[in-house]
């Protein structure tokens, strides 16, 4: 048998070595992506995880001049039915009429009531917010959300009643800045936690004055339900008088 030289199995295992490099390159290549892809599904899904826990994102609270702090977006129904209690079906602008039978409803402004804001050409899903303190007659604070944009939570909101009738019919919210309130909206009133007996509850004393606040950017109420305006009456000239005209035959006119 013929033996294999030193410079023969030196060449040999140079080429086994050139052939296996690249294999071996592969695999551990291969093993470091799949290790890399494991960790990042891993942060990925408790990305997702959180996500599906919290049930939506984390946004500001702005309450205007009172206080911040942090919450979950969430529109002003659900946040109405899980702070007053009131379980009512529908959209906001549906309370009023699918209360009835269910919950007592009236004009007259209660701790713990749900104050329904009626659709609107600005706000057509309409809105409800939930009365924490009757300051008087003509103005209660309310937490609410979704007022703002991004489901955001406002908390210790005036909101000042500006109908003629003092009935709560026509309602500004308190903006951001002291002092300072919106357009009018239109409301239908009160929504109580208390079953119906099949009365409404009505205010019986006299309206209380209106008070002063800043102009009104628009009134959002139907045109049938703003207030009337003053027209200055202008003095007209007296018409003219108008030529009469004869009638009669004039004999001397040949046909």
């Amino acid at each position: 048998m013929q033996l294999i030289g030193t410079g023969t199995k030196v060449w040999l295992l140079s080429s086994a070595i050139l052939f296996a490099c690249p294999a071996f390159i592969a695999n551990a290549y291969a093993a470091r992506h799949i290790t890399h892809s494991a960790s990042a599904n891993h942060v990925h899904n408790a990305s997702a995880h959180a996500k599906a826990v919290s049930g939506t994102k984390p946004v500001r609270v702005a309450s205007g001049n009172h206080h911040s702090a942090h919450a979950f977006g969430i529109s002003c129904v659900p946040f109405a039915r899980q702070v007053s209690g009131i379980q009512v079906a529908g959209n906001a602008w549906q309370w009023w009429y699918n209360a009835s039978g269910q919950y007592a409803r009236g004009d007259r402004p209660e701790a713990g009531s749900v104050l329904n804001f009626r659709a609107n050409g600005r706000m057509r899903l309409g809105h409800v917010a939930v009365v924490t303190r009757v300051v008087n007659s003509r103005e209660v604070i309310v937490d609410h959300a979704n007022w703002q944009s991004g489901g955001t939570v406002s908390r210790g909101m005036a909101v000042v009643d500006v109908s003629e009738a003092n009935n709560w019919s026509a309602v500004r919210v308190e903006l951001g800045h002291q002092g300072t309130f919106g357009s009018v909206y239109p409301t239908y009133g009160f929504i109580y936690n208390r079953p119906e007996t099949g009365a409404v509850m009505a205010s019986v004393s006299r309206p209380a004055p209106q008070p002063a606040m800043n102009p009104v950017p628009s009134d959002l109420r139907p045109a049938a339900e703003r207030p009337w305006q003053t027209v200055e009456e202008v003095a007209e000239s007296p018409a003219t008088p108008r030529k009469v005209i004869d009638l009669r035959i004039n004999s001397s006119i040949v046909h």
